[in-house]
């Protein structure tokens, strides 16, 4: 039986999702839907479940990559282990321009 915390769309995606709530400083195992690959990561801020964590450091510009597919435009620089949701990640969904 798994421990994880979060799940991994696609090989290759820059975050996964929480599947329950990460507490900072937590040391957390995710999995990637189908493969299976583990993922281990410790969490640099409180994560809520259904909201990301960071597979590895991005910087403000860059597209961010989930499902495989760039998802939107990061804000703020992140690193391995934060959270990403609104104050750092403007989704495509929403026109977020040049």
């Amino acid at each position: 039986m798994s421990n994880h915390k979060f799940l991994v769309h696609e090989d290759g995606d820059y975050v996964g999702v929480a599947v329950s709530d990460i507490k900072s400083g937590e040391e957390v195992m995710g999995v990637e839907i189908h493969s299976g690959k583990e993922y281990h990561v410790k969490a640099n801020h409180d994560i809520p479940l259904g909201h990301k964590i960071a597979l590895v450091d991005v910087k403000a510009g860059q597209s961010l990559i989930k499902y495989g597919e760039n998802i939107g435009k990061v804000t703020q620089d992140f690193k391995v282990g934060d959270w990403v949701h609104t104050h750092n990640l403007k989704t495509a969904r929403w026109d977020y321009g040049n």
